[in-house]
């Protein structure tokens, strides 16, 4: 239920503007795989892997895509710019529902994938990008976050994570004058 009105509550917060939407809704997966956890469903990693896990597979994806964007170069269904391929906006959105998939099951990732096509189907409906610059996201963001599972080990040992002491602190933004959200998030191992 909590999942549903956080999503309802994003819904609503987006309806200022058409586009907004699906800028949102793209980091809805994102959220559920760190958060889900906090809705009753049990998780395989503890919190902090969960945000090394999300952290990882968001900053590779997005490098990745930013790359291919500047020297692929091709422009976009509505003529807006030449950074169509691969779309950032399902790259964010295929690697949050395959982080779900892969911390809570089956069932939980159909439904963020879902998310995930819908965020996809709308970018090719709404002109900004075409159906093989969406595919070509989902395949970055899929392999992003199986790279941040395939680094999770490194990560433990680098960050010392063998004690299970650690402070998250998270603060949540709204910023009025452009409808956006954000979240800041600062954490401290003992």
């Amino acid at each position: 239920m909590k999942v549903i009105f956080l999503f309802l509550t994003l819904l609503f917060a987006s309806l200022g503007r058409a586009q907004v939407l699906h800028d949102v809704a793209q980091y809805v997966p994102l959220g559920a795989a760190v958060g889900l956890e906090y809705c009753g469903v049990e998780a395989c990693h503890p919190l902090r892997e969960r945000v090394a896990l999300t952290a990882t597979a968001f900053t590779a994806l997005t490098g990745v895509a930013g790359v291919m964007k500047l020297t692929i170069s091709e422009k976009r269904p509505d003529g807006s710019d030449w950074r169509s391929f691969p779309s950032g906006h399902a790259a964010r959105a295929f690697a949050g529902a395959e982080l779900v998939r892969s911390e809570y099951g089956l069932e939980w990732g159909l439904a963020a994938y879902g998310v995930a096509t819908i965020v996809g189907v709308m970018r090719v409906a709404g002109d900004h990008h075409y159906v093989h610059d969406v595919v070509a996201g989902a395949a970055v963001g899929v392999a992003a976050a199986r790279l941040a599972y395939w680094l999770l080990p490194f990560e433990r040992k680098l960050f010392g994570w063998e004690s299970d002491a650690v402070s998250i602190a998270a603060l949540p933004t709204f910023q009025a004058e452009t409808r956006s959200i954000g979240l800041s998030m600062t954490m401290t191992l003992h």
